[in-house]
């Protein structure tokens, strides 16, 4: 079952759930299902910088040929 993230449109409360591909996703505030799949982002730690990050392909050490990168 995947996670998805949801803001609700009647109370606007914001969360995430388990959802099964035959269930309908209900508000767990309210219990409205008018609900609006929101765009999820990748956690990082606070230790971390975005030096830390992989940046756009051929900026790593590698410079092989395009799909040698390890990274993609």
């Amino acid at each position: 079952m995947p996670i998805y993230e949801y803001a609700c449109g009647d109370c606007g409360h914001q969360f995430e759930a388990l959802v099964r591909s035959d269930t309908v996703p209900q508000c767990p505030s309210c219990q409205s299902t008018k609900l609006e799949k929101q765009l999820s982002v990748f956690a990082t730690t606070a230790a971390s910088s975005s030096a830390d990050l992989p940046g756009p392909c051929g900026s790593c050490e590698h410079r092989g040929q395009p799909g040698t990168c390890g990274m993609h």
